[in-house]
């Protein structure tokens, strides 16, 4: 392990890995060394989620969503074409069931596009029909062909295998304790004992990376809370009731999206995720989540115990889909790190703040793996200010 890179980023999931790559396609010969806690990449968020593509269609128009989620998904089919990651444009229904979904699926319509999302498309029953014949009870939909799945821990590792190849360091095992500002650059203390001393540093540690933040003086009004996702999935028999991914029209005011049918690069159809509170009881803005959405919290700790549950909200979307169809095992199971703000806001954005030659990434959630070719241009851009 170099003592001296550059630029040293802590996280080798698929967000760090992609801002390594950047900065070396930037600068060839430029010293990148990337620290990653586990013995393995993509051991989080990138290795446990849906591993949907998405389109770009739920964000607000403006936000860093909204300007990274489409050109971010064109440059993950191109890339995964490229070095032959498995992935395929499935398309998605977003489905309203009830008339009092309809004024959503207007404002999703409008935000899709006005983010420039290809190909979307407003049908009524029928038109779901022909696209999902088992989704029966939908009145109307929004389809996106340009919405896919991918490989998202076989993007990590393609990306990893590039760093690499250009001169770049992936150093596993190697657990960051703290950064401090030094004379010329950053100070990365590892839990080893091993100092780092490197010009800059980027930080996408996921939920380790908020107490690494606030050591180095970070805005202290949000917080990362963790969310736990799990996942259930049809039995290979029932596989046939979905195509490709059916969507709720979700909640406006939560940033998750709600329980869907995902078919899986596997080829497993995968239910779920539920969105489980699982930590950050010490901090004020979680008890004020609590209390503000105290019944969704119940809905999702009854679909937590119960496979029957869980079954009942997808037949909402899929009404021919039985108890019985769910397999007994679950899918798997992944944390979402959620900033949270002390007044109880769910952070619906990606968040950066820059502090002593130290970019660190506060807040990447879901379309983060999507946009990850996209979102590393943009925190490349704000290494190179910083030592500029």
């Amino acid at each position: 392990m170099s003592q001296h890179p550059d630029v040293a980023v802590v996280g080798a999931g698929i967000v760090g890995l992609a801002v390594a790559r950047e900065l070396l396609e930037r600068r060839p010969g430029r010293r990148v060394t990337v620290l990653e806690r586990e013995d393995g990449i993509g051991r989080h968020q990138t290795g446990q989620n849906s591993g949907v593509i998405h389109a770009g269609i739920y964000y607000q128009p403006g936000s860093l969503k909204a300007q990274l989620c489409v050109e971010g998904a064109r440059r993950m089919y191109a890339f995964c074409e490229r070095h032959g990651v498995a992935h395929e444009r499935v398309g998605k229904l977003i489905v309203a069931t009830r008339a009092d979904e309809l004024g959503r699926l207007d404002e999703l319509e409008r935000r899709g596009r006005a983010n420039g999302v290809p190909g979307l498309k407003r049908l009524d029953a029928a038109g779901v029909r022909e696209i999902e014949p088992h989704c029966t009870s939908a009145i109307a939909g929004l389809h996106s062909p340009a919405t896919g799945i991918a490989d998202f821990p076989g993007v990590a590792r393609a990306l990893a295998d590039e760093v690499r190849e250009r001169g770049g360091e992936v150093v596993l095992g190697a657990e960051v304790r703290g950064l401090r500002k030094a004379a010329r650059g950053v100070h990365v203390e590892l839990a080893s004992g091993e100092q780092v001393q490197a010009g800059g540093a980027v930080v996408c540690a996921g939920l380790w990376g908020d107490a690494l933040a606030l050591a180095a003086g970070a805005p202290r009004d949000v917080r990362i809370v963790p969310f736990r996702g799990g996942y259930l999935k049809l039995t290979p028999e029932a596989a046939g009731l979905v195509r490709g991914l059916i969507y709720p029209v979700p909640d406006p005011d939560l940033p998750f999206l709600g329980v869907h049918l995902t078919r899986h690069i596997s080829g497993e159809v995968w239910l779920g995720p539920t969105a489980l509170l699982v930590g950050g009881l010490r901090w004020p803005g979680t008890y004020r989540v609590m209390r503000r959405f105290w019944r969704t919290g119940l809905d999702e700790l009854r679909m937590a115990a119960s496979r029957r549950a869980f079954a009942a909200a997808c037949r909402t979307y899929v009404p021919a889909l039985a108890p019985g169809d769910v397999a007994r095992e679950p899918a798997g199971a992944g944390v979402r790190a959620q900033a949270v703000g002390r007044d109880g806001a769910l952070v619906d954005d990606f968040l950066l703040h820059e502090a002593d030659a130290t970019v660190h990434v506060r807040n990447a959630p879901s379309p983060a793996a999507t946009s990850s070719l996209a979102l590393a241009e943009l925190i490349a851009d704000r290494v190179e200010s910083s030592r500029s």
